[in-house]
């Protein structure tokens, strides 16, 4: 469950190797589609596409609640996500039954969250967004949650997301980095954000990064960091306060818990962390290794804290849940140097524009 940091980084290194191998099959991926061999669909309504060039945590979620967020009350929106780590296959459509087993813990989050959006999910797109259509005829606009390199859809307008922390710039390709495409995708994409950024990003910095990204003509590039809601708790929604009094028992299965680390240990007592892998699917085994920690601690004021994506996959042990003092801390986005309505604006006019000229 712990991980070896400095051991993983050798191994990485070790499979340096395999990276060049990784590479050539995208590079040639790439240069079919490129020449028009594999073939990309394009669809008759505005298709969004928020997804990044590296595996793991560039805050995707948030961006795409983010968007929903401005634009569920101006048109009919639909989220099609992958399903990842889901048990079944093929295309499926939300329902309030769903369950994170069925259709993945982000697309139940969406569908918790933003109950009147739709959210569907299929791991080829091209084959889900008609078949989204059907099932929901009235849709105006569709998000494709985590396809900027499933490029048999050709998306209208592509949101690269990039981590501060692990630039793409400075990073290589698999298993030695955390890339999946090449760099120089970058410039299929219409915006690019720059996530998990310090709050106090200087100018200078900011300007830095530009430099280094090289943007290219009539590409925007905007900067966000991460701010954390209310904490509550799972089942009974009930408000919970940290403060220094607090001893935090921090249960995650997400690929970057490092920000959300620095935040509760700078507003905690101290806090004891039971990480698990990305995507984890939690067993009744595992929730009472969960309640066992929390016992050890000898602080009277302790709580087990997790994120909004580990609670759906806790959520299939509601009745044992409600006994415990398991709570959840919201993430989002928030666009720095005052830039969020300019973002929002390119988005509602790539909407508009396009609905003008079908």
């Amino acid at each position: 469950m712990n991980v070896n940091f400095p051991l993983l980084k050798t191994i990485r290194i070790l499979l340096l190797p395999f990276s060049f191998i990784y590479a050539l099959i995208v590079i040639f991926r790439n240069w079919c589609f490129d020449l028009g061999i594999l073939g990309s669909s394009s669809f008759n309504l505005p298709v969004i596409c928020v997804g990044n060039l590296a595996v793991g945590g560039t805050g995707k979620s948030p961006m795409v609640e983010f968007l929903l967020t401005k634009l569920k009350d101006k048109y009919q929106i639909a989220v099609l996500s992958r399903g990842y780590k889901r048990k079944t296959k093929g295309y499926a459509l939300a329902s309030s039954q769903s369950t994170a087993l069925e259709i993945g813990d982000e697309p139940i989050q969406f569908r918790n969250k933003f109950p009147e959006v739709t959210v569907a999910v299929g791991e080829e797109r091209v084959v889900a967004i008609p078949q989204l259509l059907h099932d929901r005829p009235n849709t105006q606009t569709i998000i494709l949650d985590d396809a900027f390199q499933h490029r048999y859809v050709r998306a209208g307008l592509n949101i690269l997301l990039t981590d501060y922390n692990n630039l793409f710039t400075r990073d290589w390709f698999l298993p030695t980095g955390d890339l999946r495409d090449q760099k120089k995708s970058y410039r299929r994409a219409e915006i690019i954000i720059v996530t998990k950024c310090e709050k106090d990003l200087s100018l200078k910095e900011r300007n830095d990064i530009v430099k280094e990204i090289k943007p290219v003509s009539n590409q925007h590039i905007f900067f966000s960091t991460i701010q954390y809601g209310e904490v509550y708790h799972i089942t009974e929604k009930n408000l919970f306060r940290l403060d220094a009094s607090v001893e935090v028992l921090l249960v995650t299965g997400i690929a970057n818990p490092e920000p959300l680390k620095k935040y509760i240990n700078e507003r905690s007592s101290s806090f004891y962390e039971m990480a698990y892998n990305d995507h984890h699917i939690f067993s009744i085994i595992d929730l009472k290794n969960i309640v066992k920690k929390l016992d050890s601690i000898s602080c009277e004021k302790k709580i087990i804290l997790t994120t909004e994506k580990d609670a759906v996959r806790l959520m299939k042990f509601e009745q044992e849940l409600k006994k415990i003092p398991l709570y959840v801390i919201p993430i989002e986005s928030r666009f720095l140097f005052g830039e969020e309505h300019r973002f929002t604006d390119l988005i509602v006019k790539f909407i508009s524009e396009f609905k003008d000229q079908s």
